[in-house]
């Protein structure tokens, strides 16, 4: 049995901080997701849109995320998703976590003040 590398398995497991995180600021749509998360890793880390949309449904079915429907003259219909007051709670305590957890690699790997 082949094992998933652990550039996979990180990624996967950052998927809904990632979200949580760029709805923060505003609502956008999944599409939106994407390319911002490709930019500002400086294409480090990509989702296709067929992986983050069972993501979004998953956040928008734990309540943590509101979808709605926006129709703009001329443009396709899009989901916009945007954080519910309980999907911010969630995400500054993964956001805490992920940063404890970053600590203690760092400190296990010595680069703690590097």
């Amino acid at each position: 049995m082949e094992q998933e590398s652990p550039d996979r398995e990180w990624k996967k497991g950052s998927a809904e901080l990632l979200i949580l995180t760029l709805l923060e600021a505003q609502a956008r749509h999944g599409y939106d997701l994407c390319k911002l998360i490709a930019a500002r890793s400086g294409g480090a880390l990509t989702f296709h849109v067929t992986t983050l949309y069972p993501v979004l449904y998953r956040l928008e079915a734990r309540g943590l995320l509101k979808g709605r429907w926006v129709e703009k003259a001329g443009q396709r219909r899009r989901r916009y998703y945007s954080l519910t007051a309980e999907g911010r709670k969630v995400m500054a305590l993964q956001r805490a976590s992920w940063d404890e957890f970053v600590a203690a690699i760092s400190r296990v790997m010595g680069t703690e003040n590097a």
